[in-house]
């Protein structure tokens, strides 16, 4: 594996660890402090703002006229549907509906690369992905609380999903073209501008009490916008910019894998709740499962 590609590899491993240190360490600050709205707000500015900051240290890369509209797509599928769908859909639905339908965003990917960058679809990379995503489901499952059943928060997540894997696709030729802090820049500079057109986003910030935030949730948003936004979003188009679109999208499936991890490891340290009795040995078959299938996802055919 070339050095280039093997840091594409840890820099998507990467954004998981660190958003699944976020389903462990962010939970309580949406819905008691903020809406869904106004977090992904606070998360989109935030991040807009450091990439902008980055960027003015950087050598200034201009834009060809002919590539805003693309732009200006993935601000609108990569940022504002993504996310806006995402936490509003995570909101009303259960965790076990949410789990599934976020591990159709590869199978999603993979159509639209065959349609879109005309990727071949191999039999080991398809196999992968089916493993990874039989193992989700399984762990899904298994973990699922069954409560809070919504059609219409299914619907949200499976737009999101959809948005994402859209997102996905359509930005690679743009990290072939341009340097990834670059257009990540701009992408969440047209994303911002729809957060603040969406209708709810003003009048809930308005009605924001931000004198009940504690040390303790000021912290967990700066975690979410600086890690979980401005650094994943940075390292996922660095990702994508030497993998594919279906390999960057199928890392997705770790992510079960490491909110299990972390929930062992910030109960010891007695920063979270204990939710270790959960896991099990047949848990753990699963995640084995859900890695040979990013395995199998990430591997290339050789041509002579």
């Amino acid at each position: 594996m070339k050095i280039t590609n093997l840091k594409a590899h840890l820099a998507l491993l990467f954004v998981n660890v660190l958003y699944g240190a976020s389903h462990v360490l962010a939970k309580g600050v949406m819905p008691d402090y903020l809406s869904p709205t106004v977090f992904i707000l606070f998360r989109v500015l935030g991040a807009t703002l450091l990439f902008w900051l980055v960027l003015l240290f950087t050598k200034y890369e201009k834009i060809n006229r002919k590539d805003v509209p693309l732009l200006i797509a993935c601000g609108l599928f990569g940022v504002a549907v993504n996310q806006l769908f995402f936490f509003h859909g995570l909101n009303l639905s259960s965790s076990v509906n949410s789990g599934i339908i976020m591990a159709m965003n590869p199978i999603m990917v993979v159509i639209l690369s065959f349609f879109i960058l005309k990727e071949r679809i191999t039999v080991l990379r398809s196999t992968g992905i089916t493993l990874g995503f039989i193992g989700t489901i399984l762990l899904t499952f298994k973990g699922a609380t069954a409560k809070g059943d919504s059609s219409l928060g299914d619907l949200f997540l499976v737009i999101n999903a959809l948005s994402y894997a859209i997102y996905l696709v359509i930005a690679k030729p743009l990290m072939q073209k341009y340097n990834p802090l670059t257009v990540i820049t701009w992408v969440f500079t047209f994303g911002l501008a729809f957060v603040l057109l969406f209708p709810p986003t003003i009048p809930e910030l308005i009605k924001t009490d931000f004198s009940t935030f504690t040390s303790s949730v000021i912290l967990k948003i700066g975690y979410v916008v600086v890690g979980v936004t401005f650094l994943t979003y940075l390292l996922t188009m660095y990702g994508l910019k030497y993998l594919s679109p279906t390999v960057s999208s199928s890392y997705i499936y770790t992510q079960p894998v490491i909110v299990m991890l972390f929930a062992f490891l910030f109960a010891s340290l007695h920063w979270s709740d204990d939710y270790t009795g959960t896991i099990t040995a047949q848990k753990i078959l699963y995640m084995l499962l859900i890695f040979a299938g990013v395995y199998m996802a990430s591997l290339k055919r050789k041509t002579n």
